[in-house]
């Protein structure tokens, strides 16, 4: 798959990853830029500016948490309106993506 059209598919679906992975579990953005660069090879840089904005949204909220290696860690958890954007984004892509699904289904 040329790169760019892969970046355009992984940027598409990085919000959606984000708010599914937070619905799992609170977490801070290094742990869920790792979990995101495992599953779906989607690099560091891309997460802090998403969060900013995914607060900005009211769609998260933080808290800080001590650490014992360091200074306090910034977690970050879904807020009402992030379950209700979660849910909304979960149904669009299914609807979006089995429709892509069809189309290929005939394509060869």
């Amino acid at each position: 798959m040329p790169e760019a059209i892969e970046i355009q598919l992984k940027k598409g679906a990085l919000e959606l990853c984000v708010l599914a992975l937070l619905q799992k579990h609170d977490s801070y953005a290094y742990e869920i830029a790792s979990q995101l660069a495992d599953s779906i090879g989607m690099g560091e840089g891309t997460i802090y500016p998403l969060m900013r904005r995914l607060q900005i949204d009211r769609l998260v909220e933080t808290y800080l948490v001590e650490s014992s290696s360091g200074p306090p860690r910034k977690y970050y958890r879904l807020t009402a309106a992030g379950k209700a954007s979660l849910a909304a984004q979960k149904s669009a892509w299914s609807s979006f993506s089995g429709a892509v699904e069809s189309i290929l289904g005939g394509v060869k």
